[in-house]
């Protein structure tokens, strides 16, 4: 039979500290962050600040000089903007495996800034539509801000 008893005072606090210990450590090595840290460590400046604000970036294709907003996802994220910055038209294309949002999206970046008419040449075509949730907005914000020790843990 199994017999149960009470863990004295001084044994609590350091199994209080060991959960806290492996609840930090969790939410700084999930896939997710390392796929964000990773992301924004390929970002430019200009391209951080708007991908931290907004939770896209734009990035300038290498053949044509089109400019494009990849916007957090993992698919149908790819966006081409018209002269005035609206959506022009959806681009979807991604790599294969199943990688988390950050990993999509700096392949993304990089197809279109090395070779913009090979990634285009596989893409499907779609009507832009776009909105971002909230939550995923605050998990960006947190984890580029140096923030992983929140309260949220695997949002996406």
């Amino acid at each position: 039979m199994l017999g149960f008893r009470r863990v004295p005072i001084a044994c609590r606090s350091r199994l209080k500290a060991l959960r806290g210990l492996y609840a930090r450590y969790y939410n700084e090595n999930t896939p997710e962050v390392r796929a964000l840290r990773l992301l924004g460590a390929w970002l430019s400046p200009s391209q951080f600040e708007q991908f931290n604000a907004k939770a896209y970036f734009d990035v300038v294709g290498c053949a044509t000089g089109r400019r494009y907003r990849i916007h957090y996802g993992t698919q149908a994220n790819v966006h081409e903007l018209d002269d005035e910055g609206g959506l022009k038209r959806g681009w979807c294309f991604v790599p294969q495996g199943r990688l988390v949002p950050g990993d999509v999206m700096l392949a993304q970046k990089i197809a279109l800034e090395t070779s913009e008419s090979r990634a285009l040449s596989v893409a499907i075509r779609f009507a832009p539509n776009r909105k971002v949730r909230d939550d995923r907005l605050a998990l960006i914000r947190r984890v580029l801000s140096g923030d992983t020790n929140g309260s949220q843990r695997r949002v996406l």
